[in-house]
C-alpha cells in the first residue's frame, strides 16, 4: 500500500495520505540551526547540539504519538483543523505534504478554505520559516482565527525532561507585538536566546502554556483556540510557549500570507542586555528584517532549492532502472547530508540526549558525503581525530557544541581507529589533497598535544597492531562495530549498560571482522605511506597486515564461512560449532573485501553461505540463526527477542558490504538483487509492512524470527546510507575515486543496459556512457580515444571528459 508518491522533477516525495504507518519525517537546516517535521507538523528544533540546544520541546514516548511540533489551528466558524491534520484530526477535504531537500510543503483544505504552509531553514541563517497563506475558495466572506505555537525547551532536553523542581520556576520571556522572546536563564550563564516572530502586528499572544492550553486539555483541545481568543498570558516559571493569535477577514478569493519565524541568538558577554534586565535584541532585528516578506521569503526559498541542484550535480545518473536512479541522484544522497550533520543524534528514535556524534559513525557518514562538500568533510575529520587519545584509541562518541569526548560513553571499543584511517583515505582520494595529512591536529583535544594528522594514523593502526589476542586476531575490547557484541561486558545486572560495564576483562576476545578492516585499511594505510614518501614504513605496515590476514585464514574460517570472533574463554562466536548464531554478516562482507582466502576462494563460499543462510526477503539477515536465550558471554546481542534489531534483524547498515562482496568477486546479479531488497524506493508498494518512509533508509528490518516481520525501525540515522551510496555508485556503477584519477569499473546487473552518468571529480565533469553488452570484455575511451586500464589519468588542464564504457 502507497501513501504517496514520488515527484523526481521536483525532488520531492509527496504525501497524500496522512494516516501513515509512522511519522513519515523530513530534516532541515545544515548550518548550525537544524528542525525535524514529519507530515502531520510534528518535530522540533535545536542549534548544533540537541542535547544542549534544544529550543522547542519534544516528548518522544508521547501518547498520542507525535504530539509537539509546530501547530497552526484555523477556526473557520467553528470548524477548527490543522493544515497537517494533527493535533485536532479534524478530517480534511484534501490535505498533501511534500517533502522536498530541505523544506516540507503542506497543502490543505477544509469547507473551502485552503492553507498552503512552506518550512524550511534558510541557508547561512538561525531560524526556521513557516510560512502560512490562507486562501478563500468559497464564495462567501470568511472570518478565521489563527493560532500559531510552539513550545520552548528549557535548553538542555535531559534537564528539561527530568529537574522539574527548578525548572518549573526559571522561564521567562518578553514580548512585543510581533515577537515572543524565550530567555529562560539569560539573566544569568546563558548568552542566549530564541524567539517566535511574525512579520506583521498579532491581535493577541500567550506565552503560558497552561494558560493557552487549559490545565487538563491537551494539544486537542486549547481552551484560546476553542475559545478563539487569546489571554495574553505571560510566562512565569511553568512551560513557556510561543503562541500568535490573528483575526483574518477574507473575501471570497483573497488570500493572505503570514510569516512566522523562530530564530535562535547569541549574544557577547558584554552587550546581552539592552536596559536592565532587557535582552540585546539587535541580532534578532536583523534577522526577522531578512524574512519580513513574501518575497524575500521566497528568494531564500529559491536558494536553497539552488544548493541542492548544484549539489546534486556531482553525482547524476540516467539508466534503465528509474528506482535506483531516483535513490542515486536524489534521496541516498539527501540522507548522507542527513547523517553527516546529524551523526546517529538526533531523529524521531534517536533523542539527541545521549549518543552526540559518533567516531565510527561519523567516519563512516564520510564515504558517502564527500563528493558533495569535501571543505566539510576535511573539518570533520579533524574534530574526530581530536578525540582520540596518544595510544590510538578514542572516545567512542563526542558532543558536537563542545566537540569535546563523551566521558559517559568512554572509548574501548576496538574497531573506532581503523574508521579515520577509511575517512582518510577517502578523502585524499575525492580531493587529490595530501597537505591533510600535516594539519596540526590535538590528542583528547589538549592544546600542546598537536601532532599531524599522519601521526594519528599511524597511532590508529598501531593501537590495533599493538592489541591482538591468542590467535593473533584483533582484541574486541568492549565491542567492535556491532555494539551489542560484549564479550568482555558479562551483566548481570538489569539496567546496567552493555556498552560501559566491564565485569570480566578478559583480554582474549578478538574479533574477525576487525581482522578484515585491518587488512583492507591496513593496506590503504601502506599506499599513504608510500605517496607521502615513507616507503619504509609502508613496508612495515604491510608485513602486520599480512601476519593478520594469514591468522584469520588459519583460525577465522570455519569451513565455509568466516568465524565472527573468540569469546573470553576462546570459544567460537559465529561458528557451525554454535547452537545459535551460527553465521555473522559483518566478516563475510568485510573479510571478502580485503580480498582474505581470494585464492581459496574465502569470498565466493562466505557469500554463497550469506545467499543460503542469511537473505530474506528484505535483505540480510545480522545473523542465523537468532539466539533464543540471554548468553551472559555475549552480551547485548542476545538480549533481543528474536528477530530484532542485533538478534536476527535485517540491520540494513552491513548490507552494502554484501553488495560491495559480490562486485569483488564478480556477482553482480546477486549483488543487485541485495541493493533492491531493502532500497526503500523498492519498498513503497508495502509501506504498510515495512512502515518507516518509503524515501530513507532505516537502521533495521524486523528478520524472519519476528512476529513483526518486514517492519523497519530507527529510521534516516543510519551508517547504511552513507554505505549504501558507496555500494551503488563505487561498487554496481563503478565510479571510483583513486588516487591517480577517476577508476571506473561498473558491475551493473543484466537489468540495466545502458547508463549515462555525470561525475565532477576534482573540479572536472566526466560525463561517462556505460554500454552494458554482457560480453565480458571491457573498453574505455576517454575524448574518442581508447585508454589501457580502468583509471582516467587526473589532468587538471581538463574541464570536461567524454568517457565511454563498453562491458
Amino acid at each position: 500500500m502507497k501513501f504517496g508518491h514520488f515527484d523526481d522533477n521536483l525532488y520531492e516525495y509527496v504525501i497524500t495520505n496522512y494516516n501513515t504507518p509512522l511519522p513519515w519525517i523530513n530534516y532541515f537546516g545544515q548550518d548550525g540551526f537544524f528542525s525535524l517535521m514529519s507530515n502531520t507538523c510534528g518535530g522540533y528544533m535545536f542549534y548544533r547540539d540537541a542535547k544542549l540546544r534544544r529550543i522547542t520541546r519534544f516528548r518522544y514516548n508521547n501518547v498520542p504519538r507525535d504530539y509537539g511540533g509546530r501547530y497552526y489551528y484555523i477556526n473557520d466558524g467553528g470548524t477548527i483543523w490543522n493544515p497537517g491534520f494533527l493535533p485536532l484530526k479534524t478530517k480534511l477535504d484534501s490535505y498533501k505534504c511534500r517533502h522536498g531537500l530541505g523544506y516540507s510543503i503542506f497543502e490543505s483544505e477544509k469547507n473551502n478554505l485552503k492553507c498552503e504552509l512552506l518550512a524550511f531553514v534558510p541557508l547561512n541563517d538561525l531560524c526556521e520559516i513557516n510560512q502560512i497563506t490562507l486562501t478563500n475558495n468559497s464564495n462567501e466572506v470568511k472570518n478565521v482565527t489563527l493560532h500559531g505555537v510552539v513550545e520552548w525547551c528549557l535548553w538542555n532536553a535531559v534537564d528539561d525532561s527530568t529537574n522539574f523542581q527548578r525548572n518549573w520556576n526559571i522561564g521567562e520571556v518578553e514580548v512585543d507585538d510581533k515577537t515572543i522572546y524565550h530567555k529562560t536563564e539569560y539573566r544569568e550563564r546563558r548568552n542566549h536566546y530564541s524567539f517566535f516572530h511574525t512579520n506583521i502586528p498579532h491581535d493577541g499572544f500567550d506565552s503560558d502554556l497552561d494558560t493557552f492550553m487549559g490545565l487538563y486539555n491537551s494539544w486537542c483541545d486549547p481552551n484560546a483556540v476553542l475559545e478563539a481568543k487569546s489571554y495574553n498570558s505571560m510566562a512565569s516559571g511553568w512551560a513557556p510557549i510561543g503562541c500568535h493569535m490573528f483575526k483574518i477577514e477574507l473575501k471570497p478569493g483573497e488570500s493572505k500570507t503570514i510569516i512566522f519565524q523562530t530564530g535562535y541568538v547569541e549574544n557577547e558577554d558584554d552587550k546581552k542586555f539592552s536596559a536592565p534586565g532587557v535582552i540585546n535584541k539587535e541580532k534578532a532585528y536583523e534577522l526577522q528584517e531578512k524574512y519580513a516578506t513574501p518575497a524575500q521569503v521566497e528568494k531564500a526559498f529559491t536558494a536553497l532549492k539552488n544548493k541542492w541542484v548544484n549539489l546534486l550535480s556531482t553525482l547524476h545518473v540516467e539508466s534503465d532502472n528509474k528506482k535506483f536512479d531516483r535513490m542515486v541522484n536524489i534521496w541516498n544522497q539527501y540522507q548522507c547530508m542527513v547523517t553527516f550533520n546529524m551523526s546517529r543524534s538526533a531523529s524521531y528514535y534517536e533523542s539527541g540526549t545521549g549518543r552526540g556524534m559518533g567516531f565510527r559513525d561519523s567516519c563512516q557518514d564520510l564515504l558517502g558525503f564527500l563528493h558533495l562538500i569535501p571543505e566539510k568533510s576535511k573539518e570533520r575529520i579533524i574534530d574526530i581525530a581530536s578525540i582520540q587519545f596518544q595510544d590510538g584509541s578514542t572516545y567512542h562518541q563526542y558532543q558536537p557544541l563542545t566537540k569535546r569526548g563523551n566521558a559517559d560513553i568512554g572509548g574501548g571499543f576496538n574497531d573506532d581507529p581503523l574508521w579515520l584511517i577509511a575517512a582518510v583515505s577517502q578523502y585524499i582520494k575525492e580531493t587529490g589533497d595530501y597537505t591533510i595529512l600535516d594539519t596540526p591536529t590535538p590528542f583528547n583535544n589538549e592544546a600542546g598535544s598537536e601532532k599531524p594528522l599522519l601521526d594519528h594514523l599511524r597511532a590508529s593502526f598501531n593501537y590495533i597492531t599493538t592489541h591482538k589476542g591468542p590467535h593473533g586476531l584483533p582484541l574486541i575490547g568492549r565491542a567492535d562495530w556491532n555494539d551489542c557484541l560484549n564479550l568482555n561486558c558479562f551483566s548481570k545486572t538489569p539496567g546496567e549498560s552493555f556498552q560501559t560495564a566491564s565485569n570480566f576483562e578478559s583480554g582474549k576476545a578478538e574479533s574477525v571482522f576487525i581482522a578484515g578492516m585491518y587488512v583492507l585499511y591496513g593496506k590503504e594505510f601502506a599506499e599513504i605511506l608510500r605517496r607521502s614518501n615513507h616507503k619504509n614504513e609502508a613496508d612495515i605496515v604491510l608485513k602486520e597486515v599480512k601476519a593478520v590476514e594469514e591468522a584469520t585464514i588459519k583460525y577465522g574460517w570455519d569451513g565455509e564461512w568466516f568465524v565472527r570472533a573468540y569469546d573470553a574463554f576462546c570459544n567460537k562466536v559465529g561458528s557451525h560449532e554454535c547452537e545459535d548464531g551460527q553465521i555473522f554478516v559483518e566478516p563475510q562482507g568485510f573479510c571478502t573485501m580485503a580480498r582474505i582466502g581470494e585464492d581459496l576462494d574465502f569470498g565466493k563460499k562466505a557469500l554463497d553461505s550469506v545467499e543460503k543462510h542469511l537473505t530474506n526477503d528484505y535483505g540480510v539477515e545480522i545473523l542465523h540463526p537468532c539466539y533464543k536465550e540471554y548468553h551472559i558471554e555475549l552480551g547485548e546481542v542476545s538480549s533481543y527477542p528474536m528477530g530484532y534489531k542485533e538478534n536476527g534483524s535485517v540491520f540494513c547498515h552491513n548490507n552494502p558490504w554484501i553488495v560491495i562482496a559480490n562486485t569483488v568477486i564478480g556477482n553482480n546479479e546477486r549483488a543487485f538483487d541485495i541493493y533492491k531488497r531493502n532500497c526503500p524506493a523498492y519498498l513503497e508498494e508495502v509501506s504498510e509492512i515495512h512502515k518507516t518512509e518509503p524515501y530513507c533508509y532505516s537502521q533495521t528490518i524486523a528478520g524472519r524470527d519476528a512476529k513483526n516481520y518486514g517492519e523497519a525501525k530507527n529510521s534516516w540515522l543510519t551508517g547504511t546510507a552513507s554505505w549504501t551510496m558507496v555500494a551503488a555508485s563505487q561498487a554496481i556503477l563503478g565510479i571510483v575515486p583513486d588516487y591517480d584519477g577517476l577508476k571506473i569499473d561498473p558491475h551493473l546487473p543484466k537489468e540495466i543496459k545502458h547508463a549515462e552518468v555525470q561525475r565532477v571529480f576534482r573540479g572536472i565533469t566526466y560525463n561517462i556512457t556505460i554500454n552494458n553488452n554482457a560480453t565480458g570484455k571491457y573498453q574505455m575511451v576517454v575524448n574518442g580515444k581508447p585508454v589501457d586500464g580502468k583509471v582516467v589519468p587526473f589532468d587538471k588542464t581538463q574541464t570536461q571528459l567524454k568517457v565511454v564504457i563498453d562491458l
